[in-house]
């Protein structure tokens, strides 16, 4: 939660430079204008560099930057001694230029078909790059203008009433807007089958006014605090709604096998004779509604109980109109072909495909309602034998609402998935020559009717790309310990330690059947995660541990603190999909021709390697007694590069990989002024 506005007229300033020309500023500005009225601005503003650099010589010479403004306008009017209202309106303007994918690898083993295309061109980009002495963080994509631009403003107003010493009334109401328009190249391709380009899949904006995702919400939420004159029982009852509406049509264009400047203006070739663009719109709406209470009863003064119920009710609608446009052969005198994509909606002639139309509207489709409803509860239990100890045992039910993805075709709906989670813990404090505290947590969740991301694969020929769809598939467990220790030594040095193990297990998997309308076009599907393994990001081990030495100097001089954090996270699968496509890395019968200059990480690509990160900063507050704030700091001291996600594109013939931020540095200094 943002800080609130004060009594005190006050603020401070700062501005920020460092590597990949790094220039970021900041301002707070907080004013009283009455005893009962007060206002505080806050302003960002922020701009660096890619670190991913671009090598094929059109469109951007680097991706992952960082462009953006932001703002937050807070209110707080006292009405009367027992009624205050707290206004806050924040608006954020990001215009980058997206991640950048990297090719890593490719099937040498296909040869025909598109498979065989898709692999020897990414072999041939690979080549490239390697001739190229490319390493992790260069790129060779092929996107003439990529872009992703958002804005989000929204406002929240909260009124509390103290209508007496043991009833508070809270009303909390909000709304908001996101828009979004984007041009990227999905898989970090610059693909040739001989000296003809083509783009393997690649996304723009649908028109110069739509939006690929705009949509409004607005929530309510009114709740009423009570306790009993004796403050052994504390209880709040409460009301929510939240009601999520389209602002227009939701819509973009993706190629496939095309090679275009622009699809915005459909200024597309169709090189290999079977390319297409998918021009794709929807509406969502989505409201969810719930009534819920608890209590928290004070059994003796070490024994308490905690107790909650809610009734969520949620409804999904969504309306989708989805063509797929067959580019013209001139050489081969093949027509422009428009189709609905959506093959079991809107059925054409030929099973598996969908019926040719003269315009998109002809394609549009309104769901079935996506309703659920559940309740969901939690008891907790806590015992405090001393000020400073406590031991505490929660259960909690869990619930998650089902959903609709037009774009999954045959699979565009899921159901509910649910999780019991049981947890028990303590937290301790200490004081003296060393003070500070110890928490820890051990926990077990148990998931049923799991929604689960699968790679819905298709049927070579059918002119289809892979998908993803969410499917009801699952059971899974978690469990795990949770650790958080401070402790400070002599008042000038402080050790902060995190740690979390967990353990996660896939229990079951049963994929849903494919219908026999589209079996022509599906193949199956590709799971993320296998039965008996873990789950997707789910480190078994993760270790936080900083250090913060403050200096024995004079205050004339001011505050100095020098601080180091590691982070240690261990290895973890982004998505098993590829464990079918890559029985081994290494020899002549190599499934994989790998990029040279990046290491070996593991023997699945979908395999996300352990980390090993260090951060340092260094503090000098109070600058020789002056309301001026020095800081340094360095991320990733050690410059390691490693994979934070995956493609999973290896049944398409390649592979790709994002990686993280190499070492950055900054240097900070704030400008604190006022009362």
């Amino acid at each position: 939660m943002p800080q609130k506005p004060t009594d005190r007229l006050e603020g401070w300033v700062e501005g920020s430079a460092g590597g990949y020309n790094l220039m970021r500023g900041q301002m707070v500005l907080n004013v009283p204008l009455a005893d009962t009225f007060k206002v505080r601005v806050t302003v960002d503003r922020n701009k660096r560099d890619g670190y991913v650099k671009n090598h094929s010589g059109t469109g951007a010479d680097d991706f992952a930057n960082v462009n953006y403004f932001a703002a937050r306008l807070s209110i707080v009017a006292d009405l009367t001694p027992d009624l205050e209202n707290y206004t806050v309106a924040t608006y954020s303007h990001s215009f980058g230029r997206g991640y950048g994918s990297r090719l890593i690898a490719c099937d040498q083993r296909q040869t025909t078909g598109i498979l065989g295309i898709n692999a020897q061109a990414a072999c041939a980009q690979i080549a490239r790059q390697n001739a190229r002495g490319d390493g992790p963080l260069d790129s060779d994509i092929s996107n003439p203008n990529p872009f992703v631009n958002q804005r989000t403003w929204q406002v929240i107003n909260t009124t509390t009433w103290q209508a007496s010493d043991d009833l508070t009334v809270k009303n909390i109401a909000s709304y908001s807007e996101f828009r979004e328009r984007l041009s990227n190249n999905l898989n970090g391709d610059n693909f040739f089958l001989g000296t003809t380009p083509f783009q393997v899949t690649f996304q723009d904006v649908f028109d110069t006014t739509s939006n690929q995702a705009a949509e409004s919400g607005f929530t309510e939420e009114l709740q009423l605090h009570g306790k009993t004159g004796d403050g052994r029982f504390d209880w709040q009852l409460g009301a929510y709604v939240e009601l999520s509406r389209p602002l227009g049509w939701n819509q973009g264009r993706t190629g496939a096998y095309v090679n275009c400047t622009s699809i915005c203006d459909i200024a597309c070739t169709n090189p290999l004779g079977f390319g297409s663009i998918t021009q794709a719109s929807q509406k969502a709406s989505f409201d969810s509604k719930g009534l819920y209470a608890q209590g928290t009863y004070k059994l003796t003064d070490q024994l308490s109980m905690t107790a909650g119920l809610r009734y969520t009710w949620d409804t999904t609608k969504v309306s989708a109109r989805s063509s797929r446009l067959n580019l013209a052969v001139p050489a081969a005198g093949v027509p422009q072909i428009l189709r609905c994509s959506d093959p079991l909606n809107n059925p054409g002639a030929t099973p598996g495909t969908g019926k040719v139309v003269t315009d998109i509207n002809q394609c549009l489709y309104t769901y079935p309602l996506n309703k659920s409803h559940a309740p969901t509860w939690m008891v907790d239990l806590e015992y405090k034998p001393a000020s400073d100890l406590l031991f505490y045992a929660k259960y909690a039910r869990g619930y998650r609402t089902g959903g609709i993805n037009p774009n999954n075709f045959g699979f565009e709906a899921w159901d509910p998935e649910k999780v019991d989670t049981y947890e028990l813990g303590a937290k301790a404090s200490f004081h003296g020559a060393v003070s500070g505290y110890f928490n820890i947590t051990g926990f077990y969740n148990d998931f049923s009717n799991q929604q689960l991301s699968v790679g819905v694969s298709p049927v070579l020929g059918s002119g289809f790309a892979g998908s993803t769809a969410v499917v009801n598939a699952g059971k899974s467990r978690l469990s795990g310990i949770e650790v958080d220790l401070s402790a400070t030594f002599f008042d000038s040095l402080r050790f902060d330690l995190g740690y979390a193990y967990l353990d996660t297990e896939l229990k079951s998997f049963v994929p849903p059947t494919i219908p026999p309308a589209l079996s022509s076009v599906f193949a199956g599907f590709t799971q993320n995660q296998i039965v008996g393994g873990p789950l997707s990001l789910s480190p078994k081990h993760r270790v936080t541990l900083t250090g913060t030495y403050t200096l024995p100097v004079s205050e004339h001089l001011g505050r100095i603190s020098l601080s180091a954090t590691y982070v240690y996270t261990s290895a973890q699968y982004f998505s098993r999909a590829d464990d079918a496509f890559v029985p081994f890395l290494d020899g002549t019968n190599s499934v994989q021709l790998r990029t040279a200059n990046i290491p070996l990480w593991d023997a699945n690509l979908g395999r996300l390697p352990a980390t090993n990160l260090v951060n340092l900063n260094l503090n000098w507050n109070e600058f020789l007694g002056q309301p001026i704030d020095l800081s340094a700091f360095v991320t990733n001291v050690t410059n390691q590069i490693y994979p934070v996600a995956t493609g999973s594109t290896l049944s398409q013939g390649y592979e790709t990989a994002i990686f993280g931020a190499p070492r950055m540095w900054g240097i900070r200094i704030k400008y604190r002024f006022g009362s």
